[in-house]
């Protein structure tokens, strides 16, 4: 669809996005990040906040899919512990992990998003599938890779924090 590095949202953390945000956008489908947008990479253990917030998610009409590039098996542990659905290798920036989420929900682009940390996997992900881009802050840089990607997010940052939502 679109080449674009400009989230559609920005959020200070997965816990900010609420079932009524989305369901003012026609969203259905929330599609989610897995290390530094629901954990950090170190662990698989949410806090108390963000399991809460998964609850009170699972009990909304959103419904909620973790997408993930991961290859490593904590994934999809994780989802099943919570209750969770998700797509591993997803392959992002690429589209074929979203596409598959939509396929398997059965959902149009339109009427759904991608919440996750980085403008250059998740965000630039998000848009070329056509679904809803929102960048929430990442838990934990917590090594200088993961610090020089976010100095490089910056500019893209600061461009969609000036728009209005």
């Amino acid at each position: 669809m679109s080449f674009s590095l400009l989230p559609s949202m920005c959020c200070g953390a997965v816990t900010d996005i609420t079932a009524e945000m989305l369901q003012e956008r026609n969203i259905q489908l929330l599609m989610l990040d897995f290390d530094n947008t629901i954990v950090p990479y170190t662990t698989d253990v949410p806090t108390q906040d963000v399991l809460a917030w998964i609850h009170m998610m699972q009990k909304s009409d959103i419904s909620l899919c973790i997408v993930s590039n991961s290859h490593n098996q904590r994934v999809e542990k994780f989802c099943r512990g919570y209750g969770l659905d998700c797509i591993t290798h997803a392959r992002k920036p690429f589209s074929d992990g979203i596409c598959r989420c939509l396929k398997k929900y059965g959902t149009a682009p339109e009427n759904s998003a991608l919440a996750g940390d980085q403008i250059f996997t998740d965000t630039l992900g998000a848009n070329c599938a056509g679904v809803l881009s929102i960048l929430v802050c990442a838990i934990d840089n917590h090594n200088i890779w993961l610090k020089l990607r976010h100095v490089a997010e910056l500019p893209f940052i600061f461009a969609a924090r000036k728009r209005r939502f």
